[in-house]
Protein backbone atom coordinates (compact mmCIF):
# COMPACT_ATOMS: atom_id res chain seq x y z
CA UNK A 1 0.00 0.00 0.00
CA UNK A 2 1.29 3.45 -0.88
CA UNK A 3 1.00 6.35 1.55
CA UNK A 4 0.78 10.04 0.74
CA UNK A 5 4.04 11.80 1.60
CA UNK A 6 4.16 13.63 3.85
CA UNK A 7 1.23 12.48 6.00
CA UNK A 8 0.22 11.04 9.37
CA UNK A 9 -0.48 7.72 7.64
CA UNK A 10 3.09 7.59 6.31
CA UNK A 11 4.49 8.29 9.80
CA UNK A 12 2.39 5.51 11.34
CA UNK A 13 3.48 3.08 8.61
CA UNK A 14 7.13 3.91 9.34
CA UNK A 15 6.54 3.29 13.06
CA UNK A 16 5.05 -0.11 12.25
CA UNK A 17 8.05 -1.02 10.08
CA UNK A 18 10.53 0.12 12.74
CA UNK A 19 8.83 -1.91 15.44
CA UNK A 20 8.60 -5.07 13.31
CA UNK A 21 12.06 -4.98 11.71
CA UNK A 22 14.52 -7.29 13.50
CA UNK A 23 17.53 -5.83 11.69
CA UNK A 24 16.64 -2.31 12.86
CA UNK A 25 16.03 -3.57 16.42
CA UNK A 26 19.53 -5.10 16.48
CA UNK A 27 21.40 -2.24 14.83
CA UNK A 28 19.63 0.49 16.85
CA UNK A 29 19.71 -1.37 20.17
CA UNK A 30 21.89 1.36 21.76
CA UNK A 31 20.26 4.41 20.14
CA UNK A 32 18.68 6.88 22.56
CA UNK A 33 17.09 9.98 21.12
CA UNK A 34 13.96 11.41 19.63
CA UNK A 35 13.94 13.13 16.25
CA UNK A 36 11.91 15.89 14.64
CA UNK A 37 11.80 15.94 10.85
CA UNK A 38 10.76 19.28 9.40
CA UNK A 39 9.74 18.92 5.77
CA UNK A 40 9.72 22.28 4.06
CA UNK A 41 8.25 23.27 0.71
CA UNK A 42 10.72 23.31 -2.17
CA UNK A 43 12.11 26.71 -3.13
CA UNK A 44 9.66 28.74 -5.16
CA UNK A 45 6.75 26.38 -4.51
CA UNK A 46 3.92 27.32 -2.19
CA UNK A 47 2.25 24.50 -0.30
CA UNK A 48 -0.80 24.33 1.91
CA UNK A 49 0.51 21.14 3.59
CA UNK A 50 4.10 22.24 4.21
CA UNK A 51 6.01 22.74 6.35
CA UNK A 52 5.10 19.52 8.14
CA UNK A 53 6.86 18.18 11.22
CA UNK A 54 7.22 14.47 12.02
CA UNK A 55 8.14 13.29 15.50
CA UNK A 56 9.80 9.92 16.18
CA UNK A 57 10.66 8.78 19.72
CA UNK A 58 13.37 6.19 19.10
CA UNK A 59 14.70 4.16 22.01
CA UNK A 60 16.88 1.05 21.94
CA UNK A 61 15.68 -0.29 18.59
CA UNK A 62 12.01 0.57 19.02
CA UNK A 63 9.83 3.50 18.06
CA UNK A 64 7.85 4.41 21.17
CA UNK A 65 5.85 7.15 19.45
CA UNK A 66 5.49 8.59 15.96
CA UNK A 67 3.18 11.37 14.84
CA UNK A 68 2.76 14.56 12.89
CA UNK A 69 3.06 17.64 15.10
CA UNK A 70 0.20 20.10 14.61
CA UNK A 71 2.15 23.35 14.89
CA UNK A 72 -1.05 25.38 15.35
CA UNK A 73 -2.35 23.23 18.20
CA UNK A 74 0.67 22.07 20.20
CA UNK A 75 4.19 22.91 21.23
CA UNK A 76 7.02 21.23 19.41
CA UNK A 77 8.74 18.67 21.67
CA UNK A 78 12.31 19.42 22.70
CA UNK A 79 13.82 16.56 20.72
CA UNK A 80 17.46 15.46 20.74
CA UNK A 81 17.61 16.07 16.98
CA UNK A 82 15.87 18.29 14.49
CA UNK A 83 16.41 17.46 10.82
CA UNK A 84 15.17 19.99 8.27
CA UNK A 85 15.03 19.68 4.48
CA UNK A 86 12.92 20.66 1.49
CA UNK A 87 10.49 17.97 0.37
CA UNK A 88 12.52 17.24 -2.79
CA UNK A 89 15.64 16.38 -0.73
CA UNK A 90 13.57 14.18 1.61
CA UNK A 91 12.21 12.30 -1.39
CA UNK A 92 15.67 11.94 -2.93
CA UNK A 93 16.89 10.38 0.33
CA UNK A 94 13.89 8.03 0.53
CA UNK A 95 14.36 6.96 -3.11
CA UNK A 96 18.05 6.25 -2.57
CA UNK A 97 19.11 9.09 -4.89
CA UNK A 98 20.85 11.04 -2.09
CA UNK A 99 22.91 9.42 0.67
CA UNK A 100 21.56 10.60 4.05
CA UNK A 101 25.01 11.14 5.56
CA UNK A 102 26.13 13.08 2.48
CA UNK A 103 22.94 15.15 2.74
CA UNK A 104 23.79 16.01 6.36
CA UNK A 105 27.40 16.89 5.63
CA UNK A 106 26.46 19.09 2.64
CA UNK A 107 23.59 20.70 4.60
CA UNK A 108 20.93 19.55 2.15
CA UNK A 109 19.55 18.00 5.33
CA UNK A 110 20.19 20.42 8.20
CA UNK A 111 20.93 18.82 11.56
CA UNK A 112 20.44 20.35 14.99
CA UNK A 113 21.76 18.14 17.77
CA UNK A 114 24.92 16.15 18.40
CA UNK A 115 26.47 15.44 15.03
CA UNK A 116 29.23 13.54 16.84
CA UNK A 117 26.66 11.10 18.30
CA UNK A 118 25.06 10.69 14.88
CA UNK A 119 28.44 10.02 13.26
CA UNK A 120 29.22 7.40 15.93
CA UNK A 121 25.89 5.76 15.04
CA UNK A 122 25.96 5.85 11.23
CA UNK A 123 24.67 2.24 10.91
CA UNK A 124 21.62 3.17 13.01
CA UNK A 125 20.97 6.30 10.94
CA UNK A 126 21.28 4.38 7.67
CA UNK A 127 19.04 1.56 8.86
CA UNK A 128 16.41 4.05 10.03
CA UNK A 129 16.43 5.51 6.51
CA UNK A 130 16.19 1.98 5.06
CA UNK A 131 13.05 1.38 7.12
CA UNK A 132 11.56 4.74 6.10
CA UNK A 133 12.36 3.97 2.45
CA UNK A 134 10.62 0.61 2.64
CA UNK A 135 7.26 2.35 3.09
CA UNK A 136 5.83 2.94 -0.36
CA UNK A 137 4.96 6.57 -0.99
CA UNK A 138 2.73 8.39 -3.40
CA UNK A 139 3.18 12.02 -4.25
CA UNK A 140 0.31 14.32 -5.15
CA UNK A 141 1.49 16.40 -8.09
Amino acid sequence: MAYRFPSEEYVQAVMDVLNQDEQYAQIARNWEGDILFVIEPDKGIESVDLPMTFYFDLWHGKCREARVIDLEEEEVPDAAYTLTAPQANCLRILRGELDPMQAMITRRLKVEGSMAYMLRNVPTVLDFVRCCSSVEIEIEE
